[in-house]
């Protein structure tokens, strides 16, 4: 004799393949969130170090100047007596100078 309140456990029971969807759907969901916060903190870094490569450039531009009475005349004027390094495969650096006695233009391109 079978009782009655086997029946309706019986009916409100989900099947395995249901579980195993689901956790595999959160398996993935909690893949797809670790890489996305992986390359958004990789992003992010760039940015800063784009950012401080742009700072250090203005001030390598301005103690030259400060000390010398003229702005650099090249990019490598900076990285040898200055002591400016940055990444070359990582950023391109166009650097303008217009005369002696006015600030160059430069700028700082994400390859």
């Amino acid at each position: 004799m079978s009782n009655r309140l086997d029946k309706e456990q019986n009916m409100f029971s989900l099947p395995g393949w249901f579980y195993r969807f689901i956790s595999i759907a959160i398996f993935v969901l909690i893949a797809v969130f670790f890489i996305l916060a992986v390359e958004y903190s990789g992003k992010s870094t760039i940015e800063k170090q784009q950012e401080s490569l742009e700072k250090a450039i203005a001030r390598d531009i301005v103690q030259c100047y400060a000390i010398e009475g003229q702005y650099p005349p090249t990019l490598e004027y900076m990285e040898e007596h200055y002591g400016l390094t940055y990444d070359k495969d990582t950023f391109f650096v166009d650097y303008q100078p217009i005369a002696a006695n006015l600030y160059p233009d430069y700028t700082v391109i994400l390859r």
